[in-house]
């Protein structure tokens, strides 16, 4: 939900300060038709992994009648949000058929994962701007997508080599070239603000660290799981910073 809340108050912040822009609650509203669309997946793949099983069909049910009641709405008064419809069938497809086959947490349905949270930034940004110059596909969504792209895939190459993963040389190695890439794509990109630069350096020191302690001493997954909640909410805070300066 972070990529969607993000690009709601980012949006938030354009539609109150840009000449062209007027106060708009789509960007909310859009917010809590994620939410549901999260549920709706969770229970949905739950359901699938069990093989429909009946006593997981009653939150599907439930969350979908939810989801029908704030969505159909939506959808009626901004109908052009069905040209994203395309994408999140195929990336609901995959997912689900990782549910099936019970491949929910390997990488590829990881990476199905990210692309679909990240990807609400760019359009929960044209809704919530209220603005002719953030169109669907706009500069500043884009880079918001990518940001959270970068930064959550980078968070289960971390975690995989901390938890499911771990002692793996492989996994280590992608966790570290990723790191120092997405580093590196920041550094060059730090024109206008140094916020993004300061994250990449929090980021890779979280992915070489822990790692390499844990080849000398086990890493208690609580530990991890701490580590990730704080690097998440300055993750989280240093993309929104980056954003409102941009615009």
């Amino acid at each position: 939900m972070a990529p969607a809340l993000a690009s709601a108050i980012c949006g938030t912040a354009w539609s109150t300060t840009a000449r062209d822009a007027s106060p708009t609650a789509a960007g909310w509203w859009l917010l809590i038709c994620w939410a549901l669309c999260y549920c709706v997946e969770f229970t949905a793949a739950r359901w699938l992994k069990s093989r429909c099983a009946k006593r997981y069909r009653p939150p599907v049910i439930g969350y979908c009648a939810a989801l029908a009641a704030v969505g159909l709405p939506f959808l009626v008064m901004h109908i052009d949000v069905l040209v994203w419809a395309p994408l999140y069938m195929v990336l609901a497809a995959v997912a689900f058929i990782g549910a099936w086959f019970r491949r929910e947490r390997s990488l590829w349905a990881n990476a199905v994962s990210v692309i679909a949270a990240s990807c609400t930034a760019t359009i929960t940004l044209h809704y919530g701007a209220n603005s002719p110059s953030i169109p669907q596909v706009s500069l500043p969504g884009l880079v918001l997508t990518l940001c959270f792209v970068a930064t959550q895939f980078g968070s289960v190459l971390f975690v995989k080599t901390m938890i499911r993963e771990r002692g793996s040389r492989p996994y280590v190695i992608a966790s570290w070239v990723w790191h120092i890439a997405l580093l590196a794509w920041w550094i060059s990109a730090a024109n206008q603000s140094w916020y993004l630069a300061i994250l990449g350096v929090i980021l890779l020191a979280r992915a070489l660290a822990l790692p390499l302690i844990a080849w000398h001493k086990p890493v208690k997954p609580v530990i991890v799981g701490i580590t990730e909640c704080f690097t998440s909410l300055i993750a989280f805070g240093c993309i929104i910073a980056n954003a409102l300066i941009s615009m």
